[in-house]
């Protein structure tokens, strides 16, 4: 019995050290492509945006090849934990509830949430004011937890849709009262679009680190401790040489690493 027993457990330990050695030559990482300017496909379908060029200069430092794998973002981090890719990188911000379920590497950038209506609508995000209203949410999202926590119970009707875009095409058809979103992309994106242009952003950005998060991070296993302190190491290089600045101006005329709008 024990001269099976040991050999096993020398195969057992030699199979785990050489999933901790994993070399990481390729780095798989879930995006949610209809979030401009995060993450969006250009007209000739590859994934481009802020979130992939940070990826793609993760990976240079880490000397990885990127490969970017379109997810729902509401199935990211089932399919990251099923190891359908290595890390989430589609703007998902660090909440208590998904830190029980998966890592994150240090902080991306701060995106705050605001309440998206046509222009002199009136409409506040208040749950008074919104009581009757359908605002629209992507699924999976911090802001579809955050209006199912405080709005949803007080009479508000929180409509949950598959990704962006279908937010975005009900709102602009008058079937969604208002829209609750990133600030960032709905300013960097949405708002910037001709058929936006009877919308604006509706009240002050809402902060609640209960169900919004601590910023935005990459997603990851908890047992890739390795890549975690791969892709730390290359965001603190990217943040101190100045490379994530040069990267951020591409897209935001503002501090987006710690704004707070």
């Amino acid at each position: 019995m024990k001269k099976v027993l040991i050999p096993l457990s020398i195969a057992l330990l030699s199979a785990s050290m050489g999933a901790a050695a994993k070399d990481w030559a390729e780095v798989r990482f879930g995006v949610d492509p209809t979030y401009a300017p995060f993450e969006y496909k250009a007209p000739d379908g590859k994934v481009v945006g802020f979130d992939v060029d940070l990826g793609n200069e993760i990976c240079r430092r880490i000397q990885a090849k990127c490969v970017w794998v379109e997810s729902d973002f509401d199935g990211m981090i089932p399919a990251l934990k099923a190891r359908k890719f290595d890390g989430v990188l589609s703007s998902m911000s660090k909440t208590e509830k998904r830190m029980k379920e998966i890592d994150f590497s240090t902080k991306l950038f701060h995106d705050p949430t605001n309440l998206v209506a046509k222009t002199g609508s009136g409409l506040l995000p208040t749950a008074e004011s919104l009581k009757g209203k359908n605002v629209g949410v992507e699924q999976g999202t911090t802001q579809e937890t955050f209006g199912k926590t405080y709005w949803e119970p007080k009479g508000v009707n929180i409509v949950s849709y598959k990704n962006q875009d279908l937010v975005e095409q009900d709102l602009l058809a008058g079937r969604l009262d208002a829209s609750l979103q990133d600030t960032v992309m709905a300013k960097n994106g949405f708002l910037k679009k001709p058929a936006a242009k009877d919308f604006s952003l509706a009240g002050p950005a809402i902060e609640d680190e209960k169900t919004l998060g601590h910023g935005t991070a990459v997603g990851l296993r908890k047992e890739d401790t390795d890549l975690k302190a791969r892709i730390d190491g290359a965001i603190a290089g990217m943040l101190k040489d100045g490379t994530y600045k040069k990267i951020e101006e591409k897209y935001f005329d503002f501090d987006v690493y710690g704004a707070k709008e």
